[in-house]
Parts: structure tokens; sequence; C-alpha cells
């Protein structure tokens, strides 16, 4: 028995690299995949190879049930026929994995107009596409699950990221209203920040080995865990993996406030901000400054 023994699942570009071992995974606990990749290169234009059809074969070798699709997410029409492709090969859909994305790397100073938009269609519109698509038989059968892979880009930030960084902080947004909007029926949306060797990370290596903590395969038994009935309890949660660790984020809240009856003045905040606010704050990409680190001695 399978964690996912009779679920049907759709994994978005998950012909090859991390999105690969979460269908590989899904079908090893017995869920029925849509195996769903354009078979595009890095950059989100065309190839020969098709990565699907490999992971699906790979599937059906190791005695699961898997099929293929090429449609793409960043097309609203083509999703609906991605789910459309779960219902008409397996009866419905369970799980969604948006996973599916591309990457146009270059600092915002390079960047220009179609970099961005053609990596925010793929991952942030390409999961809303997938995700209205399939809500609605979620909420109808009072069961689904949604797992939004994001990443530490757009939890913290990565330089010559800000197309792949603004649209996977939007899948953490995404997330958290999904969950509240879906959790009343049966449905749970989470997302996940995963790690690993890719084609995507390939270059920070430079021809050297990985390190083993470094497989993608290892980010593949948290999705499967919380594309199950187990995880019922965990929702609108950000969780990730760093090295051999699976971790969880904290939803980002008020940590400090500076108070003052009648409200504020520029002049005052300027001279209150940091004994109040500047004690926490955690500086990026600047140089030192004074204030910096230091706390009032009163």
């Amino acid at each position: 028995m399978g964690l996912l023994d009779g679920r049907v699942a759709v994994v978005t570009g998950s012909g090859r690299g991390i999105g690969r071992e979460f269908a590989v995974c899904l079908a090893a606990e017995g869920a029925a995949v849509v195996v769903n990749d354009v078979g595009v290169g890095l950059d989100g234009r065309g190839t020969d190879e098709d990565p699907a059809a490999v992971t699906v074969r790979d599937i059906e070798k190791a005695g699961g049930r898997a099929v293929a699709s090429y449609d793409s997410v960043s097309d609203f029409e083509a999703a609906g026929r991605i789910i459309q492709t779960a219902v008409d090969a397996f009866g419905t859909i369970d799980i969604l994995v948006n996973n599916a994305g591309i990457i146009r790397d270059k600092s915002l100073l390079k960047m220009d107009e179609a970099d961005y938009d053609a990596v925010i269609a793929v991952h942030q519109k390409g999961s809303f596409n997938c995700a209205r698509h399939a809500a609605p038989i979620m909420k109808d059968k009072g069961y689904g699950r949604i797992i939004n892979i994001t990443s530490s880009a757009g939890l913290r930030g990565n330089f010559g990221q800000s197309n792949y960084g603004a649209a996977k902080a939007a899948l953490m947004g995404m997330t958290f209203v999904w969950a509240i909007e879906l959790g009343k029926y049966g449905v749970t949306v989470n997302a996940m920040a995963p790690a690993g060797f890719t084609r995507m990370t390939e270059g920070l290596y430079q021809g050297a080995e990985p390190p083993p903590d470094q497989n993608p395969a290892l980010n593949a038994p948290l999705v499967a865990f919380l594309a199950s009935e187990q995880a019922s309890y965990v929702n609108g949660q950000v969780l990730g993996r760093t090295g051999f660790a699976y971790t969880i984020f904290q939803t980002p809240r008020q940590v400090a406030a500076m108070w003052k009856d009648g409200g504020w003045t520029p002049a005052e905040v300027a001279e209150k901000f940091h004994d109040v606010l500047g004690q926490h704050l955690q500086p990026v990409g600047m140089p030192a400054h004074p204030l910096l680190g230091k706390k009032d001695a009163g």
C-alpha cells in the first residue's frame, strides 16, 4: 500500500529534473500521473526532445500508471487540457503539483520585457491556469491537494532573477490565498521550495560533481506526503529542503512596531526608526552602516 493508492496526480514540468522526481515518486506511491512537459529548453524555447514520454515509460516499467501531456501551462485553454487529460485517462484529479518553469536570468539593468513576461507566464500565470481548472473538480469531490513549487529566489531573493523571484514570491502569496479559499472544501494548498542539481543549477558547480545532498530525488518524499490524506491538517504552509533536512518557513508577519498617538511626521520617523524598527533589519546588498547591528544602549 502506498500513500497515494487510487489517487490521480498532474505534475507540470515533470519530464526532467526535480519535476520528474516528483512524478516518479507519486507513481511509486500508487498515484496515476499525468506527466506534463512541453520539452523546451531552460529559456522556454523549443527543442526536439520528448522528456515527458521518457518519464512515462520509466513509470510504466516500474509498474505504475502514467500518460504524457504536451500542453503549455502558460495558455489558459491549454492548461485546461492538461487537467482534462487526467480526467479522460484516469477519471478525475486529486493532486496538482505546479512545478513547470523556465529561467531567463539577467540583472534588472539588462533584463528586457520579453524575458520578464516569459518567466512570469510559466511560473505564476501557469500555476494559476492549472489550479483554476483543477480546483472546481477538487471542490465538488471534497478532496484535493495543490502543491506550488516556490524557490528561495522568491522567499529571500537572488541576483539576476527579477522575473523568477517575482514569480516564485507570487506563488507563495497565491498559496496563502488559495489555502483560505479552498480549505473548507477539503482541498489543501501548500508551497515547497526544493533544492537539487538540475539543468537550472548545473552552472553553480562548473563541471564539478555535486554533493550527495543535491540529489533532486530528495525533494519528492515531502511532496508525496503533502499530496496524501495524511497531510489533511497541513494547509497554507511554505516548506523547503536544505541538505538532508526538510524545513518550514514562518508566514511573513510583524516582528516589531513603533507607535505614536496621532501618527508620525517624516522627521519623527527618521529620529525613532533605528531605535525601534532598525534593530530588526537584516541588511541586504548594502555597504556597512554605523547604525546597522547596533542597539540602543538605553
